[in-house]
């Protein structure tokens, strides 16, 4: 079973996504256990307040060290073992083995930031990691944390229905030297619109399609990652 704590101050936005599609299947196999915590529990009344204006000045707010140092440390005390991750721009960019290694941990607790970001003291005292799903900023933590549970969920045993799935997908260490994204897919019918499923699919040669499908990736690859033009 994999472990999965979450540290939020908008625990509502995760009720939907952990009860939907192959999610809330893993939580009724047994195969995903989760928690949610308001990181405003640890806050002090009356206002249960999470934020401060910076030191130094500076537009925004910033998530206050003493609430969230709290509410991770409550995590730790019943889940010792768990591993820390903040969801942050400066953060190292989430891929693929990123998502192996992280499904590979018995317990991972995503802590959720808002605002300008937070206190660093709370990084240098109780995170552990700290991963950015790209180079631009989003309101909050909560979505890219679902991103990240998703795709390293999806890589625990027994998650997908078909095994093999993940073998043949993008950036699978399988498919050519692991940086190929997959080549296109079809399915019926065979002609749409007077747009044909490629011959070789039809083939039943599973070596020709086999090298169409590599062949299809590597051309792919090139035209998704390809350089920005310069002016």
């Amino acid at each position: 079973m994999w472990h999965v704590n979450l540290l939020t101050i908008f625990p509502d936005i995760f009720e939907s996504f952990l009860k939907t599609s192959l999610i809330g299947k893993a939580i009724d196999r047994g195969l995903l256990a989760t928690s949610t915590t308001n990181i405003r529990d640890f806050s002090k009344p009356p206002h249960n307040k999470v934020d401060d204006t910076p030191y130094g000045g500076g537009a925004g707010m910033v998530m206050m060290a003493e609430p969230l140092v709290a509410a991770i440390e409550s995590i730790k005390a019943k889940d010792p073992n768990t591993w820390v991750v903040l969801l942050s721009p400066s953060g190292t960019r989430f891929s693929q083995s990123k998502a192996a290694e992280l499904a590979q941990r018995p317990s991972v607790t995503f802590v959720c930031g808002r605002y300008e970001g937070i206190d660093q003291r709370v990084i240098d005292l109780a995170i552990d990691e700290e991963i950015s799903v790209g180079d631009y900023v989003v309101m909050g933590g909560e979505v890219p944390a679902m991103l990240v549970i998703e795709a390293s969920l999806r890589l625990r045993p027994g998650v997908l229905h078909n095994a093999e799935s993940v073998c043949q997908e993008s950036f699978s260490p399988t498919l050519g030297d692991g940086t190929l994204v997959e080549a296109p897919q079809y399915t019926r019918p065979e002609d749409f619109r007077g747009l044909k499923v490629p011959e070789v699919l039809l083939s039943g040669n599973h070596k020709a399609i086999s090298t169409w499908r590599l062949e299809q990736s590597s051309t792919k690859t090139t035209k998704v990652h390809r350089a920005p033009k310069k002016d």
